[in-house]
């Protein structure tokens, strides 16, 4: 299959994004990218998300596939080499609860703290420390996360790779204190390290000038306020 059958519609600075085109990479799949605004909705997009408006979407023979969580294992499923799930279906199903977890009670706080401030900031600093505690407790015994490859678990929480960091900085807060959370920490450093990685991560320097830009919309917005 050449890469003009398979098309990943994707934004520069999204770690959603980036989880698609690192599950591509470690599969050996060829794919045409391309770097579109979702903050000027085009019909391109349009016609490919009408339903969430948004990247990542990954068009395959035409057909388009959306959510992140969802083209991951799409993904798995239609390229077997590689494979980022284990077969074995207890592990497949704990691995899909803690993606779970980690998107509705961990990002989703990451995101109020980076879009809110006052109390509404030091509330949802408060919900994302409490749901990495969880993490950094549990996964540090699960055989199926432990950074030695890369898995779909890996993928997902590849968001505390340098997004973390970044929100931190923007938002004026701390909450992946390396010393509280030392499984994690020690977790990240290694998932950095492999090739694949390191060598497709976005710009520290960029990403901090467009989530300032990012918080202050946010805040205008008085979304999370």
């Amino acid at each position: 299959m050449g890469s003009h059958d398979l098309k990943l519609l994707g934004a520069w600075y999204s770690p959603y994004v980036r989880r698609i085109e690192w599950a591509l990479k470690l599969k050996g799949v060829e794919y045409e990218y391309l770097d579109l605004d979702p903050g000027n909705k085009s019909e391109f997009l349009l016609n490919h998300n009408p339903v969430y408006k948004k990247v990542p979407v990954l068009v395959h023979g035409g057909k388009s596939i959306a959510e992140s969580l969802v083209i991951l294992e799409y993904i798995d499923e239609t390229w077997k080499q590689n494979p980022i799930l284990p077969e074995d279906p207890y592990e497949r199903a704990m691995i899909r609860f803690w993606a779970k977890f980690a998107e509705e009670k961990f990002s989703e706080a990451v995101r109020k703290v980076l879009l809110s401030s006052g109390e509404k900031q030091e509330e949802a600093v408060k919900q994302a420390i409490e749901a990495l505690t969880v993490l950094d407790t549990e996964l540090k015994d699960k055989e199926f996360f432990k950074g030695e490859r890369i898995g779909f678990l890996e993928i997902v929480l590849s968001f505390l790779a340098i997004w973390m960091e970044v929100i931190e900085e923007v938002a004026s807060c701390k909450i992946c204190d390396p010393n509280k959370f030392t499984f994690i920490s020690e977790w990240k450093e290694n998932f950095i390290k492999q090739p694949i990685i390191k060598e497709n991560l976005p710009s520290k320097e960029d990403l901090i000038v467009y989530f300032h830009k990012l918080r202050q919309l946010g805040l205008a917005s008085g979304r999370y306020q």
